[in-house]
């Protein structure tokens, strides 16, 4: 397909809170951050659980939109459209994911991505014979 990863809102969210025992989760999280090379692509439903985690944690908002602002500088964002809910309907029907994790893999192919980087999935899953799902924490 192409040089693009997916990353998925997990690392992100590991990159940015981190309790006591997931202290290395957050280590990970911002060393594969800081190692991409290839065109990192998320999509608008990232941004929104990215948000709404924070907000759970009551982090304040100047620290999330600067939180949002990072993460958007270095990446394409790609709106989640009408579409991209139709092809989601499509690979939960198929494979069985939950509709949220169907959303985020129909972001990545329309948007041919090669890799998702996500620990929601199995681990070197090829989905629709174009995407591989990577774990970040077992690149490590």
């Amino acid at each position: 397909m192409s040089d693009k990863i997916f990353i998925d809102t997990n690392i992100f969210v590991y990159a940015k809170l981190a309790t006591e025992k997931e202290i290395e989760k957050q280590h990970q999280a911002k060393q594969f951050l800081k190692s991409q090379q290839n065109t990192v692509v998320i999509s608008t439903q990232v941004l929104s659980e990215f948000t709404s985690v924070l907000i759970k944690h009551r982090i304040d908002d100047e620290t999330i939109k600067n939180a949002i602002a990072e993460i958007t500088q270095d990446c394409i964002v790609a709106p989640v459209s009408f579409n991209t809910i139709q092809t989601a309907w499509e690979i939960k029907t198929r494979y069985q994911f939950s509709y949220w994790d169907s959303v985020i893999i129909a972001s990545a192919l329309e948007n041919e991505c090669a890799i998702l980087a996500t620990e929601d999935l199995q681990d070197n899953q090829i989905i629709a014979e174009k995407l591989r799902v990577k774990n970040p924490f077992k690149f490590a």
